[in-house]
């Protein structure tokens, strides 16, 4: 981590969420930044872990953005731990949707985090979010440390998804520190023939675990809040007004995930007319994208 980046040790009775009735309670845990503890109303916030393999598929950034934005407007925390591939994807979506996350090292917090990982961390960090560790600020990510850190990523949460996973793996481990504990541990079904469908589908055959059938559902499978649905009517108390063609657009598009193509077709609208009226509604909060192609209208995610 970035050496002029302050730390502080804090003892149990500060441990957010549910770790410190956790039984993988760690004695000492350190903490880089702010752990999300309530929403702005103040409902306590609740964990949700996601994790999976380094080596996903090419679909999985996709996948990652839509379990964790079905998880916005709630009171949900995205947990991880700052890995390449799941980890960080959705920590980079939970960013994006403007959800609090909280990535949980298997080193110190003194000690150097390299390339997109450290950038990640800052942005983390930068966006009000934690980092932790129960490991001293020198340790380096010695291979023994991730077992503790699974535990840790674990206990955070109320729930645990396995996004993709080979059929061996750390996030494997996170979800045997799940079951341990009772807890609601969940896995996205693949195809049976994918090498990173095979730690989910192990543990939905087994029984372990609950099937994420649809992304979208996450948030009911995880037993949260419900996201309060932003209205029409809403908007002029948020400083927002809309033109007609733009209320006209949200309210028949709402709920859908749209391209250009598509819109165009239902809507009869004209290219250069959707893109202002996509503007307006960006800027209003009710839509958005990620590469321009695809247009995600409020509860599309």
């Amino acid at each position: 981590m970035d050496k002029d980046r302050k730390y502080t040790e804090i003892g149990t009775s500060e441990y957010p969420l549910s770790l410190a009735q956790s039984k993988f309670c760690p004695k000492q845990l350190y903490v880089a930044g702010c752990i999300p503890r309530t929403t702005d109303d103040g409902t306590p916030l609740v964990g949700i872990a996601m994790v999976g393999t380094r080596r996903p598929s090419d679909s999985a950034r996709e996948l990652c953005r839509r379990l964790v934005f079905s998880l916005k407007g709630t009171n949900a925390v995205v947990v991880s731990g700052l890995a390449q591939g799941i980890d960080s994807l959705c920590h980079e979506a939970a960013l994006d949707a403007g959800i609090p996350t909280i990535a949980v090292l298997a080193q110190g917090l003194s000690t150097y985090v390299q390339g997109s990982r450290g950038e990640l961390l800052g942005h983390i960090l930068d966006a009000g979010g934690a980092v932790v560790s129960q490991f001293e600020p020198d340790t380096p990510a010695y291979k023994g440390n991730f077992i503790a850190r699974n535990k840790i990523i674990s206990g955070l949460c109320q729930a645990t998804v396995i996004v993709q996973s080979k059929k061996t793996g750390g996030a494997l481990l996170t979800a045997d520190f799940c079951i341990e504990e009772s807890k609601t541990l969940l896995a996205v079904p693949g195809n049976f023939d994918s090498e990173v469908a095979a730690g989910p589908n192990a543990l939905l055959d087994s029984g372990k675990a609950k099937p994420v059938f649809i992304p979208e559902s996450l948030r009911k499978l995880v037993g949260i809040q419900e996201p309060q649905a932003l209205s029409l009517q809403d908007l002029p108390a948020t400083g927002c007004s809309l033109s007609e063609p733009a209320r006209e657009l949200f309210a028949q598009m709402r709920g859908f995930r749209k391209t250009i193509d598509d819109m165009e077709r239902d809507s009869g609208l004209k290219t250069a007319e959707l893109l202002a009226i996509l503007t307006e509604l960006e800027i209003a909060g009710l839509v958005s994208t990620q590469d321009n192609f695809r247009f995600y209208f409020d509860g599309a995610f």
